[in-house]
């Protein structure tokens, strides 16, 4: 089976670009900063966060403190437990729009950065000024999603990546929560699962889309509210 997680309020419970704002100079930013952020374009937005931050002296240690400490979505442990047990059943890859740097510091302080075989996210790092840094992940076509990152793009070129090297997937599983993540759940076909965090957006615009089209919407779709509910869901998988 290919796991699939996103990471913002689905590994950990909170959306990780706005709880590093606590290592800010009052735990908050300026209005006018605030105010610079445009709809599709975050991963710009959250550049210009950054290098706010930078110039008040906030350094790699202070990021890294605040993204350890980002508490893990409910059942969650139990979840990467679960997976620590069966690792040989599941290949487990991550595809986020965070970034590198604050999701492999807070999967290490979890102690979970070994079950994942992959991470996608945009690629991060500090500068000689010890500036936190940003970038976009890739380019793409697809209308829905921001211009820095398409998880149907990166799933599809994962899956052909993996098929080329001769591994095939019984089937695909997706853990998310956001909009972002309805977009490669609806590319799943009839074997695979669809795991919305109960009433987030996802889960919404899966049942929209039943709604409107029924049938349309493939993957079997399995909401959550503790991450518990997704072991026992893989549970019973594996007893088919």
């Amino acid at each position: 089976f290919l796991l699939v997680f996103d990471f913002d309020e689905t590994i950990v419970d909170e959306n990780s670009d706005e709880s590093i704002v606590r290592a800010a100079p009052g735990q908050a930013l300026p209005e006018h900063l605030r105010q610079t952020f445009r709809q599709g374009s975050y991963n710009e937005y959250m550049q210009r966060v950054l290098a706010y931050m930078g110039e008040q002296g906030v350094t790699m240690g202070d990021f890294k403190a605040v993204y350890e400490a980002i508490p893990l979505s409910p059942g969650m442990p139990e979840l990467f437990q679960f997976l620590s047990k069966h690792q040989e059943l599941f290949e487990v890859i991550l595809i986020s729009d965070a970034n590198v740097f604050g999701i492999e510091s807070k999967l290490r302080a979890a102690g979970s950065y070994s079950l994942f075989r992959k991470v996608f996210s945009n690629p991060s790092g500090f500068d000689k000024r010890g500036y936190f840094t940003l970038g976009p992940y890739h380019s793409h076509k697809c209308l829905e999603c921001p211009s820095n990152m398409c998880k149907r793009k990166i799933l599809a070129e994962y899956l052909a990546e993996r098929a080329r090297e001769e591994v095939e997937f019984e089937r695909v599983l997706y853990v998310g929560d956001g909009a972002n993540d309805f977009c490669p759940a609806a590319a799943l076909s009839a074997p695979d699962v669809a795991f919305p965090r109960k009433g987030y957006p996802m889960h919404r615009l899966a049942q929209e889309m039943e709604k409107k089209q029924p049938g349309a919407f493939q993957a079997t779709l399995v909401p959550w509210e503790s991450a518990v509910e997704v072991a026992r869901y893989l549970q019973e998988l594996l007893k088919k």
